[in-house]
């Protein structure tokens, strides 16, 4: 929850009398995915007065803040970023309305916003209402954003509750995951589903739940701050989770704790919880298989065997009329009549025959479930058995070895088309471009659909490059300029006044079998001159 709604109004409360009257003396850049910002009550020769560090990790995977005691500033590698906020002053510490974004206000209009969307986080500089600078530039549509805009409206009441059907993820979506597994339990606890038929009941475990939920407000309300390990990983949670092991009830303690927990055991954590998760649903999807097969087995064992109704034709060939579609037969075995199905253009012989074949066959196949039965038992215990292995690992080392010993390492991610190309957007399109040539191959053969527009730059090597396709419109003159620069940039003729590129629908691109990587064939071709220009 260091990113939640909640958590931040509780360290907004928390910064704001350590932060205001402070003055922005810098900030600045050492990691690819980490800011620092210094801020002080005065400059000095050497150093500054009384600092204050405010650091922001703002990887993909992993975005939070914490606040170091003391930062030293490393001479090489380090970058400058926001230096138009230099030596202004800290007004307020403004918390967004159920949004996970909060904001230094400074003077001269400008607020600088630490905008926490799980791994589209990002510091974004405002002045006045418009963006005028951004942390993570990749993320264009962050220009796109309006500081009056930052702060969202929720009907939270009773009505709203039963307008959403008793949802309260719909009207609480504040709450996250960790919120939410707290509130399931509770309703789990005191059997509180919504599973049954009379409205009136319905009603009344309705407003017990909702009775649960105002209570779970007040709690995260209040400043306790837990760090647990819950679903195999550190999580700072404002409602008990997993093993607590330890709690707080300052939240730049908190999250200073979290962030050393996380740094800590976070690694072998994540790496231990995807692998013990991967098996977990190994282990849902082998009992399912059991669950369903002992249940077919079971069956196929209640019934009348084919191997029965054959002995029970042939005891009773003189009873069975010619071209008969079914009759009833005594059944010795149960000591009752029992209807039979039949062939009317077979003889009642040929018949009883058809029962024995099917004999033969469910003999086959009772033996073959049986088989598969006991092969997932053995996989059902071994899978349980890795499970308790990898839970007592402490070692990062020797947990990835075993893994790699055990071919039990987690399935990869599946990655998005702005993840895996260069990307850019322009007027509302999507442009992607190739990275090399076994990319180029990735976004022409996998990522781009008959509609899409593909560009190359003429005659020489080059990046793919693609303009998504919008349903129902045209491509607009400026876009196609613009992906066709683009293209003309990421070639051999970058530094060509003009440049002739290559504009078609992607239906026209064809890559047959053997064709070196990045290479395509073009069954047509449409060229334009363009000055080349990166993104």
């Amino acid at each position: 929850m260091h990113q939640n709604y909640h958590f931040l109004r509780h360290l907004t409360e928390a910064l704001r009398p350590m932060a205001v009257g402070l003055k922005f003396m810098e900030c600045f850049s050492q990691e690819k995915d980490e800011l620092v910002i210094v801020l002080a009550h005065a400059r000095g020769k050497n150093n500054y007065y009384r600092p204050f560090f405010l650091r922001a990790t703002l990887r993909p995977d992993f975005a939070c803040l914490n606040f170091p005691e003391d930062f030293n500033r490393a001479r090489q590698n380090s970058a400058d970023l926001f230096e138009n906020l230099y030596d202004l002053q800290v007004l307020n510490v403004r918390q967004f309305n159920n949004e996970r974004a909060f904001g230094l206000v400074l003077e001269n209009n400008y607020t600088l916003v630490f905008k926490l969307f799980g791994n589209r986080s990002n510091a974004v500089v405002f002045q006045g209402d418009e963006v005028v600078d951004l942390f993570h530039h990749r993320l264009v549509s962050d220009r796109n954003l309006r500081l009056s805009e930052m702060d969202r409206t929720l009907d939270q009441t009773w009505e709203a509750y039963q307008t959403a059907k008793y949802d309260h993820r719909k009207i609480f979506p504040t709450f996250g995951k960790e919120v939410n597994a707290y509130l399931e339990e509770q309703f789990r606890v005191y059997n509180l589903h919504l599973t049954v038929n009379s409205k009136q009941t319905e009603l009344s475990t309705s407003q017990k739940r909702w009775e649960i939920i105002q209570d779970t407000l007040g709690a995260i309300s209040t400043s306790l701050f837990r760090i647990s390990l819950w679903q195999h990983q550190p999580t700072l949670a404002l409602v008990p989770l997993g093993e607590v092991l330890r709690e707080h009830t300052d939240a730049i303690a908190a999250i200073n704790d979290f962030y050393t927990t996380y740094n800590r055991v976070g690694v072998i954590a994540k790496e231990k919880g995807d692998a013990l998760k991967m098996l977990q649903k190994r282990i849902q999807r082998t009992e399912h298989y059991l669950k369903e097969a002992f249940q077919k087995l079971v069956g196929m064992e209640g019934e009348v065997k084919n191997e029965e109704i054959g002995h029970i034709l042939m005891a009773n060939l003189h009873q069975i009329p010619e071209r008969a579609e079914r009759v009833t037969l005594f059944d010795f075995y149960r000591n009752r009549d029992i209807e039979i199905k039949l062939k009317s253009d077979l003889t009642p012989q040929r018949n009883a025959e058809t029962y024995y074949r099917k004999s033969k066959n469910e003999r086959i196949e009772i033996e073959k479930l049986q088989e598969n039965i006991a092969l997932r038992e053995g996989e059902l215990e071994e899978l349980k058995n890795h499970m308790s292995t990898i839970e007592a690992f402490e070692s990062l080392k020797l947990l990835r070895k075993y893994l790699k010993a055990n071919t039990l390492q987690s399935e990869a991610p599946v990655l998005s088309p702005t993840q895996l190309f260069k990307h850019t957007e322009y007027e509302g399109y999507v442009i992607l471009i190739g990275k090399n040539a076994k990319n180029n191959d990735l976004l022409t053969k996998k990522y781009t659909y008959k509609d899409d527009l593909w560009l190359h730059a003429r005659d020489v090597a080059g990046s793919h490059v693609v303009v998504k396709y919008k349903a129902g419109k045209k491509f607009p003159n400026s876009v196609i300029e613009r992906a066709a620069q683009i293209a003309a940039w990421y070639s051999k003729r970058r530094n060509e006044t003009l440049c002739p590129v290559i504009v078609i629908p992607k239906k026209f691109v064809r890559k047959p079998k053997g064709l070196p990587e990045g290479e395509v064939i073009l069954d047509k071709e449409e060229v334009v001159m363009v000055e080349p220009k990166g993104m």
